[in-house]
């Protein structure tokens, strides 16, 4: 973010945009266009090709780009006079940045943001790429060069490129993959070889530098675990979250993960910090201590959802999207340290701390330190008490630092996978005040961001919701009620849960399978985009399709299931050749093939016999369970709990698979003991 005292004298239309992305090129000379009728009406009266260029305010080549070009005044006067120059962030509007992410990729082979792409007038890309520098380097042309040849080219051959704008919108249309096989367990297997052959057993994690968390794949991999009692997907899912949790990726001292190491040992961290890395993290790290035990699980997972309501939670309940990667220019200044500054602020204690984080004179970064566990984490509880300390001391001093920037739009489909995490957290740790984050988050959602008609927006901020959702929002923040509902049985999160699902399935499905990215009266792109690849994000589509398999299960309607699999048909030929690429789909996959199992509780909340039947069913990992829980069945909406009732005054738990229901039980040893037992 740019200093108010070093603000261009120019203001252009982005001023008056709710996004700290648009608002970071307020002030550039450019005369850029928010994405909208005014620009494009502009493109085709005066027959300009459109500048489209996409990125996200946490984005460093984004800022780099900006210095070097868009704040350049000749740069500027020569893209203003060739071109009508839109900006977009990519945040708030997913579908464009899919559209125009694949046509780029389609023309480079490659893509990232900055997104700079050039289109007809009527939207059609032609030509484009990442970053480019302002001076030829990097085996790249400058910026103004490409802005050069581009204008001649439209000038000279405007129609081989109106033709070739044609023919890649209809390489983007037809890209769409058919429906192919049912899902089979042998699928889930052969991606477990395949994500066996790519695993750095040595260090964690995927493929080299630069190396992503991939949360969903270590989700997939509990999940199969538990499912199979195979020991393989858990050996890499932890050698993975042990390696995470003690690198630089990790915030040692204010908790949370950057987006991603540059470096394959994870050290060195690109230092943004994103809600939806934060909320996929804590939520696996919940999970993968339900399974094992391990305290260091619990702990990250508790760090990185106070990291979040420390620093993303806004003032109406949601949570911001992100911290930028620089601060003042310069990225990761707020968060490394030399010794000089360690051996100052700890003194005495300096010592131990410097031996167990890694701290020497001579850095591991630019000649400065990134703290990360170098003794494995495990000093012994009285040193580790001490080490608490000092990391205290030390958080305390970098929060009178410079802080990053931070982009404080509330997303909707990033919120749900907050809400979810939150929800999980404080269902499995016994923290009700956790749960209560999420409702106040999952509230917002559903008052302010979603309009009288039910549909939600997919932006929200300072008191104003913008734009369309698209089936991320709807399907992310279902997932999260469900969440929600799970974890305090309260109806309403289960009854908007079930909205949100029916609007899905009237507004974004697919007759031939799986569903849009954008509903059916969205606004009109070159191509209606289907996105099924899982990215930093889930796909929507595997999104809602998990919660069409839970919805399934609560409800009994075969339409739920009917849908789920018709979506999982449109993936079944790569899962098993692309695991990371697919991660949430893999999870949905395991949960659509089972076992799973359908508990019913009946019993007053808060009363001692039915919170230990609860207790059997919430504390542990049971991703393959289904719960619902009511006083009075014959009063609840959820039809699973429906002509149930207690044994003889008691509470009752009720277990079905599949067809076939056992016994009802009263004690939690009976209980566990069919959940544990094979399927009838």
């Amino acid at each position: 973010m740019k200093n108010a005292a070093s603000a261009p004298r120019h203001t252009n239309r982005l001023a008056q945009e709710a996004s700290p992305y648009l608002l970071q090129h307020a002030h550039n000379p450019v005369d850029w266009y928010p994405w909208g009728d005014e620009a494009l009406a502009r493109a085709r009266a005066e027959q300009k090709p459109i500048f489209l260029s996409i990125g996200y305010a946490a984005c460093h080549w984004c800022h780099v780009m900006e210095r070097e070009s868009f704040e350049d005044e000749a740069t500027a006067a020569q893209l203003n006079a060739g071109f009508v120059p839109i900006k977009v962030d990519r945040e708030e509007r997913p579908e464009l940045d899919a559209i125009y992410m694949d046509a780029v990729q389609q023309m480079t082979g490659q893509g990232g943001w900055p997104l700079n792409a050039f289109l007809t007038p009527d939207g059609k890309p032609f030509y484009g790429g990442t970053y480019f520098p302002d001076q030829p380097r990097h085996g790249l042309p400058s910026f103004r060069q490409v802005l050069d040849g581009v204008a001649v080219a439209w000038r000279e051959r405007r129609d081989e490129i109106e033709r070739a704008g044609e023919a890649l919108a209809r390489a983007l249309a037809d890209q769409q993959a058919p429906a192919a096989d049912a899902p089979a367990e042998w699928m889930l297997d052969a991606a477990l070889v395949a994500l066996e052959r790519s695993f750095d057993a040595r260090q964690g994690g995927w493929g080299r530098a630069p190396k992503f968390p991939q949360p969903m794949t270590i989700e997939f991999l509990l999940a199969q675990h538990v499912a199979t009692a195979d020991q393989r997907p858990l050996a890499m899912a932890r050698r993975t979250l042990d390696a995470m949790a003690v690198g630089g990726i990790y915030d040692h001292l204010g908790g949370g993960f950057a987006r991603y190491a540059t470096d394959s040992g994870w050290l060195v961290p690109h230092f943004e910090k994103m809600l939806y890395d934060n909320a996929l993290l804590a939520r696996v790290y919940v999970h993968a201590h339900q399974l094992t035990g391990q305290p260091r699980y619990r702990e990250v997972a508790e760090e990185t959802l106070e990291f979040v309501l420390r620093d993303l939670a806004g003032p109406e309940g949601g949570f911001m999207a992100s911290l930028d990667a620089d601060t003042e220019g310069e990225e990761g200044a707020t968060y490394v340290w030399t010794k000089a500054e360690v051996d100052g602020l700890l003194g005495a204690d300096a010592e131990p701390f410097a031996a167990a984080f890694g701290v020497t004179e001579a850095g591991n970064w630019e000649g400065r330190t990134i703290l990360s566990r170098v003794d494995g984490g495990d000093a012994g509880d009285v040193a580790e008490a001490a080490l608490r300390d000092a990391r205290r001391r030390l958080f305390e001093a970098r929060q009178r630092r410079p802080q990053p920037g931070r982009d404080d739009k509330v997303l909707t489909a990033w919120n749900g996978l907050a809400i979810a995490a939150f929800a999980d957290a404080g269902r499995a740790f016994g923290r009700p005040e956790l749960v209560d984050v999420g409702a106040r988050a999952a509230e917002l959602m559903l008052g302010p961001v979603r309009d009288a008609a039910g549909r939600l927006h997919r932006s929200f901020k300072a008191g104003t919701a913008r734009h369309a959702g698209v089936l991320e929002d709807y399907a992310n923040l279902a997932d999260g009620l469900l969440a929600l509902y799970r974890a305090t049985f309260d109806e309403r999160w289960y009854a908007a849960a079930v909205e949100l699902a029916e609007q899905a399935l009237h507004r974004f499905a697919d007759p031939a399978g799986g569903f849009f990215d954008t509903a059916e009266d969205h606004e009109q792109l070159i191509v209606r985009p289907k996105g099924v690849q899982d990215n930093a994000v889930p796909s929507g589509n595997a999104m809602a399709v998990r919660v069409l398999l839970e919805l399934a299960a609560l409800t009994g309607e075969g339409r739920y299931r009917e849908a789920a699999e018709g979506a999982l048909r449109l993936v079944t030929a790569h899962v098993h050749r692309y695991p990371t690429a697919f991660g949430q789909w893999l999870g949905c996959m395991r949960l659509a093939l089972g076992p799973l199992d359908e508990v019913a509780i009946v019993g007053d909340a808060g009363d001692r016999a039915t919170d230990a039947l609860l207790g059997v069913v919430q504390r542990p990992y049971l991703p393959a369970v289904v719960v619902a829980a009511a006083a009075d069945p014959s009063a609840s909406a959820v039809p699973l709990l429906h002509d149930r009732q207690a044994r003889d005054g008691r509470p009752t738990a009720y277990v079905c698979h599949r067809f076939a229901c056992r016994q009802p039980v009263t004690e939690p040893a009976d209980l566990a003991a069919q959940l544990s037992s094979p399927r009838p």
